[in-house]
């Protein structure tokens, strides 16, 4: 089964926008936080009236804020299997993220996650973003998309 999802590559000025996103996991009774810098991404749901919609609440669930505006989305999209371990406990063998680029147009003060998952939102520069970002799968998007200047 697929999960269908989307994600935003945010920018403002030549930074880019991450989030910080910890998970509480139980493992032989003993709780384990997970985190990891990525790209606000999340799953689309059933009540999203289309992948922008779904966009938009993402966005403003992990940064507090509607304050965007979608400037074009990506026709690849990011793809990766999930570990075995997880397909069990959520029933998706792999995730399809449709990938968005958005421009930040809010005060960067004013970001304030509403996620309980996101522990953190930061602003960075294009390298600071390639060393933070936990996944392999997105940093090699992510250069994917830089080096073919379609983001800028």
């Amino acid at each position: 089964m697929i999960r269908i999802a989307v994600g935003a590559i945010v920018t403002c000025g030549d930074q880019f926008l991450l989030v910080h996103k910890s998970k509480i996991n139980t493992k032989n009774g003993k709780q384990d936080m997970e985190s990891e810098w990525d790209f606000v991404k999340g799953g689309v749901k059933l009540r999203d009236a289309d992948l922008e919609s779904a966009l938009i609440r993402e966005l403003e669930e992990e940064t507090g804020t509607k304050s965007y505006k979608i400037l074009n989305q990506f026709d690849e999209k990011l793809c990766f299997h999930f570990p075995e371990k997880i397909r069990g406990e959520i029933g998706y063998d792999r995730q399809e993220t449709t990938m968005f680029h958005v421009k930040y147009i809010g005060d960067k003060d004013k970001l304030i996650p509403h996620d309980d998952e996101i522990k953190d939102v930061q602003f960075v520069d294009r390298e600071t973003a390639f060393c933070y970002l936990t996944h392999k799968d997105t940093k090699k998007y992510f250069k994917k998309q830089v080096e073919l200047g379609r983001i800028v």
